[in-house]
């Protein structure tokens, strides 16, 4: 049977990755999982609701017993292995090619409609 400390600690540890992942102000892991929203997959989100639901179990010592104590612990690793593979700078890398991309097809758009103006009206 795992007790409150055990499902507190891994708690906070999943809380301490997703504030070094995403960026989350650190507050209960339910709402911590709800500000990542959708930059974690579905299984991984799945999983991460496992620990909530244990961690609302731990709190009572009659409902703790019926904690899948396995389920818990692969949930745990689960979520951990995912954010821990999580590179931050190849994030904010590929948020700043993807904006630069955005800037360089808009620049080219009104390129080419100025050209199409241009030779529209006759000057070209």
């Amino acid at each position: 049977m795992m007790d409150a400390k055990d499902i507190a600690s891994k708690v906070e540890a999943i809380q301490e990755l997703l504030t070094l992942k995403f960026g989350v102000k650190r507050q209960g892991l339910e709402v911590m999982l709800a500000k990542a929203g959708r930059r974690l997959p579905r299984r991984v989100q799945i999983k991460a609701r496992v620990l909530v639901e244990a961690q609302a179990l731990a709190g009572h010592p009659k409902l703790a017993r019926q904690m899948d104590k396995t389920a818990v612990s692969r949930a745990f690793e689960d979520v951990k292995a995912h954010l821990k593979a999580i590179d931050v700078a190849d994030r904010k890398k590929g948020r700043v090619l993807s904006l630069a991309g955005a800037i360089a097809f808009n620049l080219l758009v009104v390129l080419v409609a100025f050209v199409v103006w241009l030779w529209w009206r006759g000057y070209v």
